[in-house]
């Protein structure tokens, strides 16, 4: 089954998120700007000056709440959007601050948790993203002293809800694309942990002036990982939140439709230049998933444990009958169509990891796939996936 997918860049509001039809996106990815953290302050004081004055009369809880209430459109948004059965995966880190010399966490996770279950989503586990720091000034409060000191906060939540109940695949055809979409054993291991502790959070400096002077973007890696787990080859995947269009990058990567919705001008040429330049870097990650696997596979061999499955496209050992039919499809070219609007074309033909060969994998795979040649032409890498 040949591959084509859409993606988009809306500029606007994303509470209003204009252009999106009810029910016709599968699955939404995103992380807000987080109340209580200073640097989104003005972001949300524009929006809603009562915010700025209850930060200054040191009235931390109702700033906390009120920033809060600028998001709920957003997440009426999102529930109207999504079919039966998607899923919505939100990136959202609570806050400690001091305000009017009271230091204290504000739970952002558990406030949009319980909007959203208010809404009728069904909360699902979720994932603790480890981000942890070894700076020396990380440690806040009176130091070695006791009943002065404070945990620091490393780790930010993903948030799962699903809407309604779960999908169901019902005809041959969904089926078939299903399984072509599995992941390998390992990685759903590795996946599906309730603690992500490979995956480093960096601030990235933007050298636009007009554009905020950082951005709180997750690494590509952690959007990639999430697309793969809660969709399917060709299913819809929205951001609201759009900033330098990382989730735009990971849906062209596995081959998702996306939209992806900004009220940023600035940040429109930063997703405009991913767009332009993904073909090698998605290359590259899918190399890596093979090269990665058939590593497995070697390590597995060597312990004398076995796997009694092959991979109908590849021809390489596979633990689970599940994974027999998983096919990456590599990226061929991508094609700007109309205003912020790409095409990506996909190949057809299986995609092999750089070390496929019959004396890695007994499998007779060929030695150079598709993007070892578009590597060689020495296209930007934009994307840091950590």
């Amino acid at each position: 089954m040949s591959l084509t997918t859409q993606h988009r860049i809306i500029l606007g509001d994303a509470a209003v998120a204009r252009g999106i039809m009810p029910e016709s996106v599968d699955l939404v990815v995103t992380s807000p700007p987080y109340p209580m953290i200073a640097m989104w302050d003005e972001l949300f004081g524009r929006r809603n000056a009562a915010i700025t004055a209850k930060l200054a009369g040191g009235l931390g809880g109702e700033a906390f709440e009120l920033m809060h209430r600028e998001l709920f459109p957003v997440w009426d948004t999102v529930y109207r959007v999504l079919k039966p059965g998607g899923f919505a995966c939100i990136n959202i880190g609570d806050a400690t601050r001091t305000i009017d010399s009271e230091f204290c966490l504000y739970a952002n996770h558990a406030r949009i948790l319980q909007y959203l279950s208010g809404k009728g989503f069904s909360a699902l586990p979720d994932i603790l993203w480890r981000k942890q720091t070894n700076a020396p000034t990380k440690f806040m409060g009176s130091g070695m002293l006791p009943a002065g000191a404070y945990v620091t906060l490393e780790h930010e939540y993903i948030l799962i809800v699903r809407k309604g109940i779960k999908r169901v695949f019902k005809t041959g055809a969904e089926q078939e694309n299903r399984r072509r979409s599995a992941i390998f054993w390992e990685e759903r291991n590795e996946w599906y942990s309730d603690v992500w502790t490979d995956l480093k959070g960096a601030v990235q400096d933007l050298g636009e002036k007009r554009a905020r002077t950082r951005s709180a973007a997750f690494p590509f890696e952690l959007a990639y990982r999430l697309i793969n787990m809660y969709s399917v080859r060709g299913d819809a995947v929205l951001d609201p939140f759009a900033g330098t269009g990382t989730v735009m990058a990971a849906a062209m990567a596995a081959g998702r439709d996306s939209v992806n919705v900004e009220i940023e001008p600035a940040l429109l040429p930063l997703m405009r230049v991913g767009a332009a330049n993904i073909v090698s870097f998605a290359n590259r990650r899918i190399e890596r998933r093979l090269a990665a696997h058939l590593a497995f596979v070697r390590k597995r061999t060597a312990q004398g444990r076995p796997m009694k499955y092959t991979s109908r496209f590849y021809g390489f050992p596979v633990v689970t009958n599940q994974e027999k039919a998983i096919f990456f499809d590599a990226l061929e070219r991508v094609d700007q169509t109309d205003g912020d609007t790409w095409m990506v074309t996909y190949d057809k033909t299986p995609h092999v990891a750089p070390d496929g060969n019959s004396d890695a994998t007994g499998s007779g795979l060929k030695t150079e796939s598709p993007a070892q040649s578009i590597r060689r032409s020495g296209q930007l890498r934009l994307f840091d996936d950590q």
